[in-house]
């Protein structure tokens, strides 16, 4: 059940909401004009001032149910609904009425005859409706799958919270009980790795991070799997500077990817490999990508779908689809990269 809180009748000031207004209603015009004897004198005159008048209507529909989106909104839904569509009706039958008053006192002959006033106003306002109820009902289930989509988006999010595996923290916690008596002070910055890195996943779905937080975080889990793999594991940064490093992104887009190319890749070679993490910016565009060995036996990591599933589905979510995800596997090496827009 909707909650009297939830807004269902969204902004229609934005470009891209009120692009499809008028559109909609420029469509509108064409299929009359498409009708016989729609137009009795066939000029594209006769269209011209159609569309002028249907784009007219719809601008100003469009503008006043923003203007009152937050009084609709506080209605109940079906009596919201009933105002949200009897606004442009409203607005429709007094744009008629007004140019038929401009046009009989100006003399303009804008092809609205006297007897023809009636049906012309109840015409117009009978479009209004049924093409206000149709878009109405458009960016009513848009907004509902986008709100299925955010969901679904941060339920991966609080899997992937759940994500951190118990051997990764048994076999943290066993390298730092290792580590106090010989290197007290390496043993207190793992303890701070860790703390960082399990802060971050449990905040994962509040707010965003910057790309230096990101590539931070995942130096910190590479220095604690490094305490673990020794000189097996090895890493490569290649940062192609300036990079955005305030850029927003969605939680933990980076540090499961290498998290996947130690478990899946390094760790499972005897002797070990690079994780090599890249990072540079072409045409507007982030590409971060994270490399690693597999064994030849295989073409890419084992389990690693369900990280590389979310982060695709939150950077979708968070710059829709100019942001991607790419997966390349070749012969011992797999590489997954992402690009991102830069505003």
């Amino acid at each position: 059940m909707r909650a009297p809180t939830d807004p269902w009748l969204p902004d229609l000031c934005r470009p891209g909401r009120l692009a499809i207004i008028l559109l909609a209603a420029e469509a509108v015009v064409v299929v009359i004009a498409l009708a016989p004897g729609a137009f009795p004198h066939g000029s594209l005159a006769d269209f011209g001032a159609a569309s002028a008048l249907a784009l007219w209507i719809a601008l100003i529909g469009a503008v006043g149910l923003c203007l009152l989106r937050g009084p609709i909104n506080r209605l109940p839904l079906p009596l919201g609904a009933l105002a949200a569509c009897a606004l442009p009706v409203a607005v429709a039958a007094v744009c008629i009425a007004v140019l038929y008053e401009v046009d009989r006192g100006i003399g303009f002959q804008l092809g609205l005859p006297a007897e023809q006033r009636t049906r012309t106003l109840l015409g117009t306002a009978g479009l209004a409706a049924l093409a206000t109820a149709a878009l109405l009902r458009y960016f009513y289930v848009r907004e509902q799958w986008r709100a299925k989509v955010r969901a679904h988006a941060e339920a991966e999010v609080r899997a992937l919270q759940a994500r951190i595996r118990p051997h990764f923290l048994f076999n943290s916690m066993n390298t730092i009980a290792s580590l106090v008596r010989v290197d007290p002070a390496t043993a207190e910055r793992a303890v701070e790795d860790l703390a960082e890195l399990f802060r971050a996943a449990l905040g994962a779905g509040k707010g965003e991070a910057t790309l230096a937080e990101e590539l931070h975080l995942a130096e910190r889990y590479l220095a604690i799997e490094g305490l673990r793999l020794g000189e097996r594991l090895r890493v490569e940064w290649r940062l192609a500077e300036p990079l955005p490093r305030d850029l927003l992104l969605p939680r933990l887009v980076l540090q499961p990817l290498v998290e996947n190319a130690v478990l899946h890749g390094v760790s499972r070679l005897e002797a070990g490999g690079v994780v090599r993490i890249g990072a540079d910016v072409r045409e507007r565009i982030l590409y971060l990508t994270v490399e690693n060995p597999v064994p030849e036996a295989e073409d890419g990591p084992g389990i690693n779908g369900h990280a590389q599933g979310s982060i695709a589905q939150r950077l979708r979510h968070r710059f829709g689809r100019t942001a991607r995800m790419t997966v390349e596997r070749g012969r011992g090496y797999y590489r997954c990269g992402l690009e991102i827009p830069v505003a």
